[in-house]
């Protein structure tokens, strides 16, 4: 569940056909061609703000995905979601272009902890249309309601820890993938045999583990990781001690006006 393993591995050149398994078991569709549009690493990557990891995907000429392996939770992953959907939507779309030629739009937040209070470790949201009111309703024949506003978003969040607490054997493909991600090659040993993008996505993430530059790459990704949640913390704290002391004075400076009153009120 490291972002730069989970980067390196499945952005780099010749690494299409994994990539497009992982895509096809979460999204549970067939899919013809993936291709990478930010194989390099950011420039930023080890900045103050530990920089951000995703993969952007085109899918079949007519999808843009964006990928994320989410580490830590920041507490505004849903927020973080929804700007990158709406970043990739506005990019998409040049000037002049109709509208017509907006692709869809789907991203995927792959999450080592849990955030939403849902009974399911693979959630999917589209823009859907809250339920008709009474006083609202024309009866205009139909049966059922459409409940998608548009197909042309989706988001995808897959909270690992909840997959790990139900714990299913590795029989399907999306769950072969899960626990490769999760680390558990124990429990992909059927896997490996059976499917041979897996056993290719680990041969590269061992491969990783045993080159020198890759292996400086992580610790120094995890350096600064920790720096910045370091960092945010003694930012807190420091927060929390100086607005205590201010609380304190505020609090000294009320007591005498009170004091001051009732020197007044009693002449």
């Amino acid at each position: 569940t490291s972002d730069i393993v989970f980067k390196r591995a499945f952005s780099r050149e010749g690494s299409e056909d994994i990539l497009k398994a992982l895509l096809e078991a979460i999204l549970d569709k067939p899919i013809q061609e993936v291709v990478v549009k930010n194989p390099e690493l950011p420039r930023n990557l080890y900045d103050s703000k530990a920089g951000v990891l995703d993969v952007k995907v085109g899918i079949d000429k007519n999808i843009i995905c964006d990928i994320e392996m989410q580490v830590q939770d920041l507490k505004n992953i849903d927020k973080r979601s929804t700007y990158y959907m709406a970043t990739l939507e506005s990019n998409e779309i040049k000037k002049g272009e109709d509208y017509r030629e907006i692709k869809n739009v789907i991203v995927i937040n792959l999450l080592n902890f849990e955030f939403y209070k849902r009974n399911s470790y693979h959630n999917i949201a589209h823009m859907k249309f809250e339920k008709t009111k009474e006083n609202e309703y024309v009866d205009m024949g139909y049966t059922e309601e459409e409940e998608i506003a548009t197909s042309d978003l989706e988001m995808h969040f897959i909270e690992i820890p909840k997959f790990e607490k139900k714990n299913p054997e590795a029989k399907t493909k999306l769950e072969q993938w899960l626990w490769l991600l999760a680390g558990r090659e124990d429990k992909l040993e059927m896997a490996k045999k059976e499917n041979k993008e897996k056993k290719k996505a680990m041969d590269i993430i061992n491969e990783m583990s045993m080159d020198e530059k890759e292996w400086e790459l992580y610790m120094s990704r995890q350096r600064a990781i920790l720096e910045y949640n370091t960092g945010m913390r003694d930012a807190r704290e420091e927060g929390i001690k100086e607005g205590i002391k201010e609380g304190i004075e505020e609090g000294a400076k009320i007591e005498k006006l009170k004091k001051k009153k009732n020197m007044l009120k009693e002449g």
